[in-house]
């Protein structure tokens, strides 16, 4: 559990290649104990499977929830604590003018933070805890990177018969 009894969600993504094979994970921990997720895509984006880690970690809170969401994706907590609002003043656009990329799954995940209370965290990603890391979000990075050579394996095995 977070801080005041708010669950706590650690969210990643991983890609092989960008794009390439990727993978999406989460850890929550919640007064009942912690839950792995983990899953991904034969091809897609860093950036994708960062939101999509995110996604499916915030739709296994309860509505209503207070979650603290740490992340090492500066894309995923700038997106989400100033970009977003922006883009929706600007219809969906960028300061220069093209459309929003990934905008199907911004509109997800502002849908899913929009009802609960969610504060987002930034850690020091791909650290060891003694270089000032946090395990949790290093066990998301695992979890993300096994599901991404998941699909790798299957993309090579799919593509060699």
């Amino acid at each position: 559990m977070g801080l005041n009894g708010a669950i706590t969600l650690y969210t990643d993504g991983a890609c092989l290649g960008n794009p390439g094979p990727g993978g999406w994970a989460y850890i929550l921990v919640t007064e009942n104990g912690r839950i792995e997720e983990s899953g991904g895509e034969p091809l897609t984006t860093n950036n994708k499977m960062e939101l999509i880690g995110a996604i499916e970690g915030l739709a296994a809170t309860p509505l209503g929830s207070d979650v603290i969401v740490y992340t090492d994706s500066e894309y995923l907590r700038n997106g989400m604590t100033s970009w977003t609002a922006t883009w929706q003043r600007n219809g969906w656009r960028t300061s220069g003018g093209t459309p929003v990329k990934n905008r199907e799954l911004w509109q997800a995940l502002l849908e899913l933070a929009g009802r609960r209370r969610v504060r987002w965290r930034w850690v020091r990603g791909h650290a060891a805890e003694h270089q000032g890391g946090d395990a949790l979000n290093h066990r998301t990075d695992e979890l993300a990177r096994a599901a991404a050579k998941s699909f790798a394996i299957d993309r090579g095995a799919a593509s060699s018969s």
